[in-house]
């Protein structure tokens, strides 16, 4: 495990201002701090290279407000790698001192620690979710990978509460498997949406 000072520096994979490009916050400008380190490691997953942590990619809680400040962005998005592993009290402490609203993806592996304005969990079946994590989920995002997932979908949103928002978001390399799938479960189960992975189609980060 990678030892540093929470209050004061966190492992970083990479930062940047972009547009957000799937769920509820689609079309916000939003700078992304993307935390190295995650338990869970998706077969699927897109940022591989954000599974490990290593000391090179400590960086200061004060360097990253200074690189958000320079921007006029004021919607900060903490995702991973897996961001719950960490203890995010200081990292969103600060944020909320510079007037930032706080956003998390999370597959809800860990306890959340830390101040958020808004919490998508986005689970996982190999390594399920905290009971904490459904109940402080604000949106819910399950990926479309296999034909079974429609039914694991539901499994799932019967774990959050009512006001919850419920979307599907078929992945990546199987978006044209599951194109007409998605579209019937939705129209028969209209309280999902349809998210997808705009960054990808518009080529951002």
């Amino acid at each position: 495990m990678l030892d540093f000072n929470v209050e004061h520096e966190i492992p970083v994979m990479e930062h940047f201002y972009t547009i957000q490009g799937e769920g509820k916050n689609t079309g916000r400008a939003a700078y992304f701090i993307r935390l190295a380190g995650c338990d869970v490691e998706c077969s699927w997953c897109d940022v591989k290279e954000s599974w490990s942590a290593n000391p090179t990619q400590l960086v200061t809680i004060q360097s990253l407000i200074d690189e958000i400040n320079k921007t006029e962005c004021s919607f900060v998005v903490i995702t991973g790698g897996e961001p719950s592993i960490y203890d995010l009290t200081y990292l969103t402490k600060a944020l909320k001192e510079n007037g930032k609203e706080i956003a998390i993806e999370t597959s809800g592996s860990s306890e959340l620690r830390g101040a958020f304005d808004w919490v998508c969990l986005s689970p996982k079946k190999f390594k399920l979710p905290l009971k904490s994590a459904y109940d402080k989920a604000d949106e819910l995002k399950v990926v479309i990978f296999n034909k079974h997932d429609f039914k694991w979908c539901e499994e799932q949103a019967s774990n959050v509460s009512k006001k919850c928002e419920l979307y599907l978001q078929p992945e990546w390399d199987k978006k044209e498997d599951h194109h007409d799938d998605l579209v019937e479960f939705i129209k028969n189960n209209p309280k999902w949406r349809l998210s997808l992975q705009t960054h990808k189609y518009l080529d951002i980060p």
